[in-house]
């Protein structure tokens, strides 16, 4: 027996919004979250602006205790945040630290890079220094790689399956995909699902050495980050935690949960790193089958697909990913769906990327509107043939399916499909 599964909550720190309400306004109005990066300037990276959330230092004392903040870094509270928002928006009763354990919810919180923060600013340089005896008894919890979803678990008393899967770009997308499955299966009642990621100049290091951020805006971050642009120039690196409850239909129609929308499918894989793939490039055989998998499963035939919120990161796979999407939908340009790029407002978030736009995915659909792509107005002339279906101002959409999609370094693959919910 299979369970259809719902989305019945969803929390949201993103580098333009915190919370669900003001990250749809933030959405429709096309407010971007990139800024210039003081520690990218000193450290002279050649891009200097990225996409981090504001004021969170201050806003972690509304959801956390000093005790708890002494052994968290970034990428725990990032997670913390937008996990208690999205437990308080499926209305679930918040747990004392003496109540019983939920046994029928788990959750799968992805991260890229994880506890880098913590790695260079503590673990590395008191080691180096011989200082080992002073790295503190909370070090290891915040260096692991599951210290995201631990930590989250212990907050919220969570007893079913608690793991953190890593992915690359894809993460946060799996993150869904292997909950909607685990809830399918019968497996538990509610998973949260996404990723989370730190601001990090550390993080984004390598990616300035190996020159895929666009170097060509620091002196205008809102122009920086340029999906599906004939002046794109690399990706902004992004920040911040998006998830979502999924949760099995009958649990959401017991307790009158509110439904966002169904997930109706979802598919991963690898390209094998063969046909052109690589650990930096997506084979396009792999993606048309990650796709074409989501929609089998999902019984959803291609034509049905109304909107796709891609991955679109302003490098030159873009065009690229458009035409995989046109490949395993089999439709001509004049009747490809609607595309745009969250990325053109938050930057890539990485690990956090899937889960910032699985929940943006969600509010455009609940709430009948597509947003603009920001900076493609000089659209790549190889994607001219679908102009029309660029969304480049937000407007109105009544449509029941979207598509996101995420492509990771390693040849990863992930698709999700959304669908509007219907009583």
């Amino acid at each position: 027996m299979t369970h259809k599964v719902v989305i019945t909550g969803m929390g949201v720190l993103a580098p333009n919004a915190h919370g669900l309400t003001a990250y749809e306004r933030a959405l429709r109005d096309g407010v971007s979250g990139i800024r210039f990066i003081e520690k990218m300037a000193e450290n002279k990276f050649a891009c200097q602006v990225a996409g981090a959330p504001q004021g969170v230092e201050t806003l972690a004392h509304d959801y956390l205790t000093d005790e708890d903040l002494l052994a968290m870094n970034q990428s725990m509270i990032y997670t913390a945040i937008a996990g208690i928002d999205c437990w308080r928006d499926a209305g679930l009763a918040e747990p004392s630290p003496d109540s019983e354990v939920d046994w029928d919810t788990g959750a799968i919180i992805g991260t890229g890079i994880g506890g880098m923060d913590t790695t260079a600013e503590k673990l590395i340089p008191k080691v180096n220094a011989g200082k080992v005896r002073r790295l503190g008894s909370t070090l290891v919890e915040q260096v692991m790689s599951s210290s995201v979803s631990a930590k989250l678990a212990g907050i919220l008393g969570l007893g079913g399956q608690v793991t953190t899967n890593s992915s690359a770009c894809t993460t946060g997308t799996e993150a869904v995909v292997n909950a909607f499955l685990h809830i399918r299966e019968g497996r538990a009642k509610r998973m949260i699902a996404g990723g989370a990621e730190a601001a990090s100049h550390y993080i984004w290091s390598g990616f300035d050495a190996m020159r895929v951020l666009n170097r060509r805006s620091n002196d205008a971050p809102e122009k920086a980050s340029r999906p599906m642009s004939a002046s794109a120039a690399g990706f902004i690196p992004g920040s911040g935690a998006g998830f979502l409850m999924l949760e099995s239909l009958d649990s959401a129609l017991q307790r009158g949960a509110r439904i966002y929308a169904e997930v109706a499918g979802g598919y991963v894989n690898c390209g094998g790193h063969r046909g052109g793939g690589s650990m930096t490039a997506p084979n396009p055989e792999g993606v048309i089958r990650c796709i074409q998998g989501a929609l089998e499963l999902a019984r959803i035939a291609p034509s049905e697909v109304d909107a796709i919120n891609g991955h679109l990161t302003a490098t030159f796979a873009d065009p690229k990913e458009i035409a995989n999407w046109q490949n395993a939908l089999g439709v001509s340009a004049a009747d490809f769906p609607l595309i745009n790029s969250t990325k053109s407002m938050v930057g890539h978030g990485l690990g956090a990327a899937g889960g910032l736009e699985c929940v943006a995915a969600t509010l455009q659909l609940y709430h009948g509107f597509i947003h603009g792509s920001l900076n493609c107005e000089d659209l790549h002339p190889e994607i001219a043939s679908i102009e029309s279906s660029v969304v480049q101002k937000t407007r109105p959409f009544d449509g029941h399916i979207i598509a996101k999609s995420s492509f990771g370094f390693g040849d990863v693959n992930g698709c999700v499909l959304l669908k509007k919910w219907q009583d």
